[in-house]
Protein backbone atom coordinates (compact mmCIF):
# COMPACT_ATOMS: atom_id res chain seq x y z
CA UNK A 1 0.00 0.00 0.00
CA UNK A 2 1.22 3.57 -0.81
CA UNK A 3 1.91 5.48 2.13
CA UNK A 4 3.58 8.91 0.48
CA UNK A 5 0.89 11.22 0.34
CA UNK A 6 1.66 11.19 3.99
CA UNK A 7 3.89 13.84 3.79
CA UNK A 8 2.50 15.04 0.45
CA UNK A 9 -0.76 16.25 1.59
CA UNK A 10 0.52 17.58 4.43
CA UNK A 11 2.77 18.22 4.10
CA UNK A 12 32.80 14.05 21.63
CA UNK A 13 33.61 13.58 25.25
CA UNK A 14 36.36 15.78 26.04
CA UNK A 15 38.16 15.28 29.37
CA UNK A 16 41.10 17.02 31.36
CA UNK A 17 43.11 16.39 34.16
CA UNK A 18 44.90 18.54 36.56
CA UNK A 19 48.37 19.79 36.43
CA UNK A 20 51.11 17.74 38.11
CA UNK A 21 52.41 19.05 41.23
CA UNK A 22 56.00 20.37 41.22
CA UNK A 23 58.73 18.11 41.31
CA UNK A 24 62.50 18.50 41.72
CA UNK A 25 63.03 15.46 39.10
CA UNK A 26 63.70 17.22 35.99
CA UNK A 27 62.13 14.68 34.00
CA UNK A 28 58.93 13.81 36.25
CA UNK A 29 56.91 10.91 35.23
CA UNK A 30 53.27 12.12 34.43
CA UNK A 31 50.33 9.76 35.12
CA UNK A 32 46.71 10.19 33.64
CA UNK A 33 43.84 8.64 34.91
CA UNK A 34 42.41 6.06 32.72
CA UNK A 35 39.32 7.00 30.20
CA UNK A 36 37.04 4.91 29.84
CA UNK A 37 36.05 3.95 25.87
CA UNK A 38 32.52 5.86 25.34
CA UNK A 39 29.59 3.37 26.02
CA UNK A 40 27.82 1.75 23.58
CA UNK A 41 24.05 3.04 22.40
CA UNK A 42 21.63 0.91 22.94
CA UNK A 43 19.85 -0.97 20.19
CA UNK A 44 16.55 -2.94 20.09
CA UNK A 45 15.88 -5.84 17.35
CA UNK A 46 11.92 -6.94 17.06
CA UNK A 47 11.37 -9.21 14.43
CA UNK A 48 9.42 -8.77 10.77
CA UNK A 49 7.49 -10.71 8.51
CA UNK A 50 4.97 -10.34 5.78
CA UNK A 51 1.56 -9.37 6.30
CA UNK A 52 -0.07 -11.33 3.90
CA UNK A 53 -1.78 -13.38 6.81
CA UNK A 54 -3.15 -10.49 7.68
CA UNK A 55 -4.47 -9.33 4.35
CA UNK A 56 -1.38 -6.69 3.34
CA UNK A 57 1.47 -6.57 1.23
CA UNK A 58 3.25 -4.23 3.44
CA UNK A 59 5.57 -5.56 6.15
CA UNK A 60 4.71 -5.90 9.85
CA UNK A 61 5.73 -5.63 13.51
CA UNK A 62 4.59 -6.55 16.99
CA UNK A 63 4.79 -3.92 19.73
CA UNK A 64 3.36 -3.43 23.02
CA UNK A 65 1.46 0.41 24.23
CA UNK A 66 0.75 0.88 27.65
CA UNK A 67 0.80 0.02 31.08
CA UNK A 68 0.17 -3.06 30.92
CA UNK A 69 1.61 -3.68 27.68
CA UNK A 70 -0.87 -5.04 25.03
CA UNK A 71 0.27 -6.16 21.86
CA UNK A 72 -0.62 -4.84 18.31
CA UNK A 73 0.78 -5.68 15.15
CA UNK A 74 1.42 -2.50 12.92
CA UNK A 75 3.00 -2.52 9.50
CA UNK A 76 5.97 0.10 9.28
CA UNK A 77 6.63 2.46 6.64
CA UNK A 78 9.31 4.86 6.25
CA UNK A 79 7.18 7.17 3.89
CA UNK A 80 5.32 8.21 6.62
CA UNK A 81 6.08 10.01 10.38
CA UNK A 82 3.08 9.77 12.81
CA UNK A 83 2.47 6.45 14.09
CA UNK A 84 -1.06 5.47 14.91
CA UNK A 85 -3.25 2.84 16.21
CA UNK A 86 -7.20 2.39 16.38
CA UNK A 87 -8.65 3.15 19.65
CA UNK A 88 -11.80 2.59 21.55
CA UNK A 89 -14.68 4.49 21.78
CA UNK A 90 -14.21 4.36 17.71
CA UNK A 91 -16.72 7.68 17.43
CA UNK A 92 -16.02 7.70 13.62
CA UNK A 93 -15.04 3.93 12.10
CA UNK A 94 -12.93 1.61 13.06
CA UNK A 95 -11.95 -1.34 10.68
CA UNK A 96 -11.90 -5.02 11.67
CA UNK A 97 -8.46 -5.73 12.73
CA UNK A 98 -6.25 -8.48 14.21
CA UNK A 99 -6.05 -7.78 17.88
CA UNK A 100 -8.86 -5.84 20.31
CA UNK A 101 -9.03 -2.33 19.70
CA UNK A 102 -6.58 -0.47 21.98
CA UNK A 103 -8.57 0.90 25.31
CA UNK A 104 -6.97 4.45 26.60
CA UNK A 105 -8.75 3.71 30.00
CA UNK A 106 -7.31 0.67 30.78
CA UNK A 107 -3.63 2.14 30.60
CA UNK A 108 -2.05 3.80 33.81
CA UNK A 109 0.42 5.53 31.21
CA UNK A 110 -1.56 7.01 28.57
CA UNK A 111 -2.86 10.95 28.42
CA UNK A 112 -3.61 13.34 25.52
CA UNK A 113 -1.15 15.63 23.38
CA UNK A 114 -2.00 19.15 25.19
CA UNK A 115 -2.48 21.92 22.27
CA UNK A 116 0.52 23.95 23.22
CA UNK A 117 2.84 20.58 23.25
CA UNK A 118 5.61 20.92 20.29
CA UNK A 119 4.55 17.46 19.23
CA UNK A 120 1.23 18.76 18.81
CA UNK A 121 2.75 21.44 16.26
CA UNK A 122 4.86 18.59 14.45
CA UNK A 123 0.92 17.11 13.98
CA UNK A 124 -0.60 20.51 12.36
CA UNK A 125 -1.13 22.27 15.10
CA UNK A 126 -5.38 21.30 15.23
CA UNK A 127 -7.06 20.76 18.23
CA UNK A 128 -10.37 20.16 20.03
CA UNK A 129 -11.16 21.68 23.32
CA UNK A 130 -7.74 21.95 24.67
CA UNK A 131 -6.50 18.25 22.99
CA UNK A 132 -4.58 18.14 19.81
CA UNK A 133 -5.92 16.28 16.65
CA UNK A 134 -4.00 14.44 14.03
CA UNK A 135 -5.24 13.33 10.40
CA UNK A 136 -3.30 11.55 8.10
CA UNK A 137 -4.79 10.63 4.01
CA UNK A 138 -2.54 8.57 2.06
CA UNK A 139 -2.48 7.83 -1.57
CA UNK A 140 -5.15 5.15 -2.12
CA UNK A 141 -7.66 7.02 -0.43
CA UNK A 142 -7.12 5.60 3.45
CA UNK A 143 -7.12 8.07 5.77
CA UNK A 144 -7.34 7.86 9.81
CA UNK A 145 -7.23 10.89 12.69
CA UNK A 146 -8.44 10.93 16.07
CA UNK A 147 -6.56 12.41 19.27
CA UNK A 148 -3.00 13.11 18.98
CA UNK A 149 -1.53 10.89 22.41
CA UNK A 150 1.35 10.21 24.76
CA UNK A 151 2.55 6.51 25.82
CA UNK A 152 4.57 4.22 26.96
CA UNK A 153 5.90 2.27 23.97
CA UNK A 154 7.33 -1.18 24.35
CA UNK A 155 9.66 -3.19 21.82
CA UNK A 156 10.74 -5.99 23.62
CA UNK A 157 10.01 -6.84 27.32
CA UNK A 158 13.21 -4.67 27.98
CA UNK A 159 13.21 -1.67 26.43
CA UNK A 160 10.66 0.94 26.38
CA UNK A 161 9.76 3.74 25.28
CA UNK A 162 8.14 6.51 27.55
CA UNK A 163 6.09 9.18 26.47
CA UNK A 164 5.80 8.14 23.02
CA UNK A 165 3.94 10.31 20.74
CA UNK A 166 1.01 8.49 18.11
CA UNK A 167 -2.35 8.85 16.71
CA UNK A 168 -5.49 7.22 18.63
CA UNK A 169 -7.53 6.75 15.81
CA UNK A 170 -11.30 7.08 16.10
CA UNK A 171 -11.62 7.23 12.00
CA UNK A 172 -9.83 4.83 10.10
CA UNK A 173 -11.13 4.32 6.24
CA UNK A 174 -9.35 2.84 3.57
CA UNK A 175 -7.13 -0.74 2.57
CA UNK A 176 -5.39 -1.00 5.94
CA UNK A 177 -5.86 -4.97 5.89
CA UNK A 178 -6.12 -6.49 9.07
CA UNK A 179 -3.78 -4.61 10.67
CA UNK A 180 -3.95 -2.70 14.41
CA UNK A 181 -2.54 0.37 12.78
CA UNK A 182 0.85 1.67 11.15
CA UNK A 183 4.78 2.21 12.41
CA UNK A 184 5.82 5.52 10.95
CA UNK A 185 10.11 5.63 10.09
CA UNK A 186 10.53 8.71 8.18
CA UNK A 187 12.63 11.69 9.28
CA UNK A 188 9.50 13.79 10.81
CA UNK A 189 9.56 14.98 14.24
CA UNK A 190 6.93 12.79 14.99
CA UNK A 191 8.13 9.39 13.58
CA UNK A 192 9.09 6.11 15.87
CA UNK A 193 13.27 6.52 14.63
CA UNK A 194 13.51 10.24 15.30
CA UNK A 195 11.51 10.03 18.95
CA UNK A 196 13.72 7.17 19.48
CA UNK A 197 16.75 8.88 18.59
CA UNK A 198 18.06 10.42 22.22
CA UNK A 199 17.90 6.96 23.55
CA UNK A 200 18.95 4.79 20.68
CA UNK A 201 20.66 6.94 18.19
CA UNK A 202 19.59 8.21 14.96
CA UNK A 203 19.52 5.30 13.11
CA UNK A 204 17.73 2.48 12.52
CA UNK A 205 17.68 -0.49 9.67
CA UNK A 206 15.32 -3.48 8.61
CA UNK A 207 15.65 -6.60 6.89
CA UNK A 208 12.72 -7.89 4.89
CA UNK A 209 12.41 -11.26 4.92
CA UNK A 210 13.23 -13.62 1.80
CA UNK A 211 9.90 -15.69 2.22
CA UNK A 212 6.58 -15.63 3.46
CA UNK A 213 7.12 -18.11 5.96
CA UNK A 214 10.26 -16.74 7.55
CA UNK A 215 11.22 -13.43 9.92
CA UNK A 216 13.21 -10.41 9.07
CA UNK A 217 14.14 -7.87 11.20
CA UNK A 218 13.64 -4.08 12.57
CA UNK A 219 16.46 -2.43 14.45
CA UNK A 220 15.83 0.61 16.32
CA UNK A 221 19.89 2.00 16.92
CA UNK A 222 22.81 1.46 15.60
CA UNK A 223 24.33 -2.58 15.23
CA UNK A 224 27.45 -4.12 13.76
CA UNK A 225 25.44 -5.16 9.74
CA UNK A 226 24.80 -9.10 9.40
CA UNK A 227 27.38 -8.34 6.72
CA UNK A 228 30.74 -6.80 5.83
CA UNK A 229 29.75 -6.01 2.74
CA UNK A 230 27.97 -3.09 2.78
CA UNK A 231 27.40 -0.45 0.08
CA UNK A 232 26.57 3.08 1.70
CA UNK A 233 24.93 5.61 -0.47
CA UNK A 234 23.61 9.08 -0.11
CA UNK A 235 20.97 9.79 1.48
CA UNK A 236 19.29 12.83 -0.49
CA UNK A 237 16.37 15.39 1.23
CA UNK A 238 14.36 16.99 -0.86
CA UNK A 239 13.47 20.52 0.73
CA UNK A 240 10.17 20.25 -0.24
CA UNK A 241 9.33 16.59 0.94
CA UNK A 242 11.97 16.83 4.28
CA UNK A 243 10.39 13.42 5.28
CA UNK A 244 11.26 10.94 2.56
CA UNK A 245 14.52 9.39 1.88
CA UNK A 246 15.74 10.08 -1.48
CA UNK A 247 18.55 8.18 -3.14
CA UNK A 248 20.29 9.29 -6.70
CA UNK A 249 20.35 6.48 -8.61
CA UNK A 250 21.47 7.22 -11.99
CA UNK A 251 21.72 3.51 -14.09
CA UNK A 252 20.27 -0.17 -13.69
CA UNK A 253 22.22 -3.36 -14.71
CA UNK A 254 20.12 -6.53 -15.95
CA UNK A 255 22.46 -9.29 -16.41
CA UNK A 256 25.50 -7.35 -17.00
CA UNK A 257 23.91 -5.21 -19.50
CA UNK A 258 23.40 -1.39 -18.19
CA UNK A 259 20.33 -0.13 -19.92
CA UNK A 260 20.75 2.46 -22.67
CA UNK A 261 19.01 5.26 -20.57
CA UNK A 262 20.71 8.68 -19.93
CA UNK A 263 21.18 9.36 -16.32
CA UNK A 264 18.97 12.01 -16.27
CA UNK A 265 16.08 9.88 -16.98
CA UNK A 266 16.16 9.01 -13.53
CA UNK A 267 17.41 12.05 -11.71
CA UNK A 268 15.09 14.55 -13.36
CA UNK A 269 12.17 13.41 -10.64
CA UNK A 270 14.72 11.77 -7.93
CA UNK A 271 14.37 8.53 -6.45
CA UNK A 272 12.31 7.61 -3.40
CA UNK A 273 13.36 4.93 -1.20
CA UNK A 274 10.10 3.19 0.43
CA UNK A 275 8.97 0.25 2.56
CA UNK A 276 5.64 1.06 1.86
CA UNK A 277 5.00 1.02 -2.00
CA UNK A 278 5.07 -2.97 -2.79
CA UNK A 279 6.68 -2.55 -6.43
CA UNK A 280 9.50 -0.36 -7.92
CA UNK A 281 8.17 2.28 -10.08
CA UNK A 282 10.51 3.13 -12.87
CA UNK A 283 10.27 5.81 -15.65
CA UNK A 284 8.27 4.30 -18.76
CA UNK A 285 11.43 5.08 -20.95
CA UNK A 286 13.71 2.66 -18.46
CA UNK A 287 10.84 0.58 -17.29
CA UNK A 288 10.25 -0.54 -21.16
CA UNK A 289 14.50 -1.37 -21.85
CA UNK A 290 14.74 -3.29 -18.47
CA UNK A 291 10.92 -5.21 -19.67
CA UNK A 292 12.73 -5.86 -23.17
CA UNK A 293 16.17 -7.10 -21.98
CA UNK A 294 14.19 -9.24 -19.24
CA UNK A 295 12.32 -11.14 -21.56
CA UNK A 296 15.31 -11.81 -23.95
CA UNK A 297 16.62 -13.52 -20.63
CA UNK A 298 13.79 -15.15 -20.16
CA UNK A 299 12.70 -17.09 -23.44
CA UNK A 300 12.98 -20.66 -22.14
CA UNK A 301 9.54 -20.25 -19.93
CA UNK A 302 6.36 -20.23 -21.00
CA UNK A 303 4.66 -16.37 -20.55
CA UNK A 304 1.55 -16.09 -19.04
CA UNK A 305 -1.39 -13.42 -19.31
CA UNK A 306 -0.63 -10.05 -17.65
CA UNK A 307 -1.75 -9.54 -14.16
CA UNK A 308 -2.40 -5.72 -13.43
CA UNK A 309 -0.42 -3.52 -12.49
CA UNK A 310 2.59 -6.14 -14.14
CA UNK A 311 2.65 -6.85 -17.88
CA UNK A 312 5.46 -9.29 -18.19
CA UNK A 313 4.44 -12.41 -16.26
CA UNK A 314 5.20 -16.27 -16.68
CA UNK A 315 4.14 -19.71 -15.96
CA UNK A 316 6.58 -21.53 -14.21
CA UNK A 317 4.36 -24.74 -13.34
CA UNK A 318 6.86 -28.16 -13.42
CA UNK A 319 10.27 -25.62 -12.99
CA UNK A 320 12.44 -26.98 -10.21
CA UNK A 321 14.25 -23.93 -9.84
CA UNK A 322 14.45 -20.10 -12.14
CA UNK A 323 17.45 -18.72 -13.75
CA UNK A 324 17.23 -14.73 -13.50
CA UNK A 325 18.91 -12.02 -14.66
CA UNK A 326 20.60 -10.18 -12.08
CA UNK A 327 19.34 -6.75 -11.55
CA UNK A 328 21.40 -3.49 -9.46
CA UNK A 329 20.54 -0.21 -8.92
CA UNK A 330 23.36 2.65 -9.23
CA UNK A 331 23.91 5.29 -7.80
CA UNK A 332 26.10 8.79 -8.38
CA UNK A 333 28.35 8.39 -6.29
CA UNK A 334 29.93 4.98 -7.10
CA UNK A 335 27.63 2.86 -5.13
CA UNK A 336 25.80 -0.58 -5.94
CA UNK A 337 22.70 -1.92 -4.54
CA UNK A 338 22.49 -5.65 -6.37
CA UNK A 339 18.83 -6.93 -5.86
CA UNK A 340 18.06 -10.49 -4.58
CA UNK A 341 16.49 -12.33 -6.63
CA UNK A 342 13.30 -13.01 -4.39
CA UNK A 343 13.43 -9.19 -5.16
CA UNK A 344 13.19 -9.43 -9.02
CA UNK A 345 9.97 -11.44 -9.01
CA UNK A 346 6.58 -11.16 -7.85
CA UNK A 347 3.97 -14.02 -7.52
CA UNK A 348 0.55 -11.78 -6.93
CA UNK A 349 -1.89 -14.39 -7.18
CA UNK A 350 -2.40 -17.16 -5.00
CA UNK A 351 -4.77 -18.97 -6.83
CA UNK A 352 -1.99 -19.58 -9.55
CA UNK A 353 1.25 -19.69 -7.41
CA UNK A 354 3.53 -21.22 -10.25
CA UNK A 355 2.87 -17.53 -12.01
CA UNK A 356 5.39 -15.08 -11.43
CA UNK A 357 5.45 -11.44 -13.09
CA UNK A 358 8.19 -8.94 -12.92
CA UNK A 359 7.61 -6.82 -9.97
CA UNK A 360 8.84 -3.34 -11.64
CA UNK A 361 6.25 -1.25 -13.30
CA UNK A 362 6.31 2.02 -15.43
CA UNK A 363 5.75 5.40 -13.23
CA UNK A 364 2.30 6.64 -14.12
CA UNK A 365 2.76 10.04 -14.85
CA UNK A 366 0.67 11.32 -11.69
CA UNK A 367 3.43 10.57 -9.71
CA UNK A 368 6.03 13.14 -8.77
CA UNK A 369 9.32 10.82 -8.46
CA UNK A 370 10.37 7.23 -8.78
CA UNK A 371 10.25 4.65 -5.97
CA UNK A 372 12.02 1.49 -4.90
CA UNK A 373 9.76 -0.70 -3.88
CA UNK A 374 9.65 -3.11 -1.41
CA UNK A 375 9.90 -6.33 -2.70
CA UNK A 376 13.37 -5.16 -4.10
CA UNK A 377 14.19 -4.81 -0.45
CA UNK A 378 13.37 -8.70 0.53
CA UNK A 379 16.47 -10.44 1.87
CA UNK A 380 19.22 -7.37 2.00
CA UNK A 381 19.53 -5.48 5.40
CA UNK A 382 18.76 -1.72 4.45
CA UNK A 383 20.66 0.59 7.10
CA UNK A 384 19.27 4.20 7.73
CA UNK A 385 22.14 6.37 9.16
CA UNK A 386 20.25 9.59 9.49
CA UNK A 387 23.20 11.08 11.57
CA UNK A 388 25.78 10.42 8.48
CA UNK A 389 23.22 10.90 6.15
CA UNK A 390 23.67 7.74 4.12
CA UNK A 391 21.87 4.80 3.33
CA UNK A 392 23.63 1.57 3.16
CA UNK A 393 22.65 -2.13 1.15
CA UNK A 394 23.81 -5.56 2.85
CA UNK A 395 22.46 -8.43 0.26
CA UNK A 396 21.51 -11.78 1.78
CA UNK A 397 21.30 -10.71 5.29
CA UNK A 398 18.04 -12.48 6.21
Amino acid sequence: MNRLSTLLQRSTVSSSAAAPAPSADPFPVISYPPVAPPAEVPAVTIPDSTGTSLDTLEFVVTVGFGTPARNYTLSFDTGSDVSWIQCLPCSGHCYKQHDPVFDPTKSATYSDVPCGHPHCAAAGGKCSNGTCLYKVDYGDGSSTGGVLSHETLSLTSARALPGFAFGCGQTNVGGFGDVDGLIGLGRGKLSLSSQAAATFGATFSYCLPSFDTTHGYLTIGSTTPASKDVQYTAMIQKKDLPSLYFVELVSIDIGGFTLPVPPTVFTKDGTLLDSGTIVTYLPPEAYIALRDRFKFTMTQYKPAPAYDPFDTCYDFTGQSGLFLPGVSFKFSDGSVFDVSAFGIMIFPDDTAPATGCLAFVPRPSTMPFNIIGNTQQRDTEVIYDVAAEKIGFALGSC
